[in-house]
C-alpha cells in the first residue's frame, strides 16, 4: 500500500458495532468486566483506550513498526523510552537537538544515574569517539531541531549495533511520510504528534514506534506505571489530522523550497539551513533517506544581533511567532530564546544557534503571500 493510502486507512476499520466511517471516541474511564479478570480487551482507559489503539495500529503501519505506543506529549514518549535504561547506562546524543529533549536528558535523567555526550553527528568519526562499554542507546533528529542537519540513519545504526546499542530517532520534523528510520535500522522512532502528525495545532500528543515486541512491552509498562496517556479526544484528532498527512506534507514541501530558495539570495541573509537546496551538507543524504525535504526552514541573519530577529520575527503578519510546527499556518521563531532557551548560551553558540538564528515552519499557504512578508520583515535589517 503506498504512504498516500496508508495515511487515510492504516490502522482504522468502520466500526463493528454502527458500521462508523470514522473511529468513534471512546469516552469512557472502565470498561464492564464479563466476571473477574475476564474482559474484551479492555478494563481501565489509563491502561487501553479503543480510540488510541486505532491510533496505534496507524501509526505502527506507517512507521512500518511492530507496535507503537501513544503518550500525552512528545516529551511523554521521550521520558519513556529513557525509562527503558537504568542508572550507570550511558547515551550518546547529537548536539543539534530540541531544547526540551536536552534539559530532560541533562536536569531530569542525569540526577538519576543516566550518562549523556553530545556530539556533533555530521561526523560520522565522532560518533565512535563518544562510545563508552556502557553505551546503551543513541539518539539522534534528522532533520534536526533547529539547524536542519541531517544524519546519515543507516550508517548510525551500523555504527551503534556494533557497539551494542541501540538507536533512537526523533522524526518529528520529516513525518512518516518523509521518512521510515525503522527501514534504515533504527531501533526506535519518536515523534512529537503535536507537530505534523496533528497538523493543525489544536493538541498535545506524542508516540513511540518500535521494532522488537520485548521494547514495546517495555514501553507500555512505562506509560501504565507513570500514566503519561493521551486522552480519546486527542487520540481523534491526531487519527482525523494523519488522514491529510499525505496532502500537507506534499504542500509544506514545495512552499518551503520556494521560500529557501527566495531566502538564500536575500542580501539579508547570511546562511539558509533547509535540506532541499543543493549546497546543504546534508542534501544527498537526505535525497536518499527521503521522500521529500519537509517544511522546517532555519536561517542566519547577517546583522547576527538579537535586536536583528526580534526586528524580523515581531514584523510578519502572516508568519505568527509562535512556539510549536508543523500546523498548516506558518509559524516563525526565534530559538535561542524561545525553543532552545533552555541550553546554556555558550553551548548553543558553540552548536550554531547563534542570536540572529531565525526558524520557520513553513505553512500551506499561497508562497507569494508568504514570500511578500517575509520581504517586508526583513527591509529593517
Amino acid at each position: 500500500m503506498k504512504k498516500a493510502t496508508q495515511v487515510v486507512h492504516a490502522g482504522v476499520e468502520p466500526d463493528p458495532l454502527t458500521g462508523a466511517v470514522m473511529t468513534p471516541v471512546y469516552q469512557t474511564s472502565t470498561y464492564a468486566q464479563e466476571a473477574p479478570g475476564k474482559h474484551k480487551g479492555y478494563e481501565y482507559a489509563r491502561t487501553q483506550n479503543p480510540t488510541r489503539t486505532a491510533l496505534q495500529h496507524c501509526l505502527a503501519a506507517l512507521e512500518n513498526g511492530h507496535e507503537a505506543v501513544c503518550f500525552s506529549s512528545g516529551m511523554a514518549a521521550v521520558d519513556a523510552v529513557l525509562k527503558c535504561f537504568n542508572p550507570g547506562d550511558h547515551v550518546v546524543c547529537s548536539n543539534d537537538l530540541y531544547g526540551g529533549t536536552y534539559r530532560l536528558f541533562t536536569k531530569t535523567f542525569e540526577r538519576y544515574g543516566l550518562q549523556f555526550t553530545f556530539h556533533d553527528f555530521s561526523h560520522p568519526e565522532k560518533i565512535v569517539e563518544g562510545f563508552r562499554p556502557q553505551t546503551r542507546l543513541v539518539w539522534v533528529e534528522t532533520p534536526s531541531n533547529p539547524l536542519l542537519k541531517i544524519l546519515d540513519i543507516a550508517e548510525i545504526a551500523r555504527m551503534a549495533h556494533a557497539a551494542g546499542a541501540r538507536l533512537c530517532v526523533d522524526n518529528t520534523f520529516a513525518s512518516p511520510y518523509l521518512q521510515n528510520p525503522l527501514d534504515l535500522g533504527a531501533d526506535i522512532v519518536v515523534h512529537s504528534a503535536t507537530k505534523y502528525l496533528g497538523g493543525h495545532s489544536d493538541v498535545v500528543h506524542g508516540a513511540a514506534v518500535v521494532r522488537d515486541p520485548l521494547l514495546g512491552e517495555a514501553l507500555r509498562f512505562n506509560q501504565n506505571s507513570t500514566g503519561a496517556v493521551p486522552g480519546p479526544w486527542d487520540c481523534f484528532l491526531v487519527l482525523r489530522g494523519i488522514k491529510t498527512l499525505a496532502l500537507r506534507m506534499e504542500k509544506h514541501s514545495k512552499n518551503a523550497r520556494i521560500i529557501a530558495d527566495f531566502l538564500n539570495q536575500h542580501p539579508a541573509v547570511a546562511q539558509v539551513h533547509y535540506p532541499g537546496l543543493a549546497q546543504h551538507p546534508g542534501h544527498h543524504v537526505a535525497a536518499r533517506q527521503m521522500r521529500d525535504f519537509g517544511g522546517m526552514i532555519s536561517f542566519r541573519l547577517k546583522k547576527d544581533t538579537l535586536e536583528s530577529a526580534i526586528h524580523v520575527t515581531s514584523a510578519t503578519r502572516i508568519f505568527v511567532l509562535a512556539e510549536s510546527l508543523g500546523g498548516v499556518e506558518s509559524l516563525i521563531g526565534h530559538p535561542a530564546t524561545m525553543t532552545h532557551a533552555s541550553i546554556p548560551r555558550d553551548e548553543r553558540m558553540k552548536n550554531g544557534i547563534t542570536d540572529g538564528l531565525i526558524r520557520l515552519s513553513v505553512g500551506i499557504e499561497d508562497p507569494e503571500d508568504l514570500i511578500a512578508d517575509l520581504e517586508q520583515a526583513l527591509r529593517g535589517v
